[in-house]
């Protein structure tokens, strides 16, 4: 079974996949959320991988209105400076207290539990609030992940309006992308 984690039903209104390949849950919105539900789905003994799914904005502008592969995700919100560097959480000796990678894209994912209207300090081309949290999760657990962001908004002062309207344009592109996924299957 592969677990689909979305946070809010607004970013994936509809979908008719088939329930004996993916379950479908919506999180809700933030880090805590997104862990939450990643836990659960890892610890269901069905459970092959788990694909997050959702909307980000963008920093880099060629990856606007598309849907995006993240390579690496990064916590941008964690600060525990001079204990840590931004970004990475102190104290923690897992491989996973900073830059989590995927696979090869180029594309860096920042998640924070912020809706981000200016550049935040640490450099990514997307920003939203659970990759992070779903990611090491994921990788906690020895689950294969892989994360799709559809680029919603530029991250601006506009950002919560262009948001709000663009929130359901990628869901028919992430589903045609899961048909061709199971095409080469």
């Amino acid at each position: 079974m592969i677990y689909i984690l979305v946070a809010l039903k607004g970013e994936l209104p509809e979908h008719n996949l088939d329930p004996e390949t993916y379950k479908v849950w919506y999180t809700g919105v933030g880090k805590v959320n997104a862990a939450m539900f990643a836990s659960l789905a890892s610890i269901q003994s069905d459970c092959e991988s788990i694909i997050n799914y959702g909307t980000a904005g963008v920093l880099n502008a060629e990856l606007a209105g598309k849907m995006n592969i993240v390579g690496k995700v990064v916590q941008r919100d964690m600060d525990a400076r001079p204990q840590a560097a931004l970004g990475v959480t102190p104290f923690e000796k897992t491989g996973m207290e900073s830059e989590i990678i995927l696979n090869n894209s180029s594309i860096t994912l920042s998640t924070g539990d912020n809706f981000v209207t200016s550049t935040p300090e640490l450099e990514s081309d997307l920003v939203d609030m659970e990759g992070y949290a779903i990611a090491k999760v994921a990788k906690h657990f020895s689950k294969s992940v892989l994360m799709l962001k559809y680029g919603s908004d530029m991250a601006d002062a506009d950002a919560p309006k262009t948001w709000e309207e663009n929130q359901a344009n990628g869901a028919q592109e992430f589903l045609k992308y899961l048909r061709a996924l199971e095409a080469k299957e």
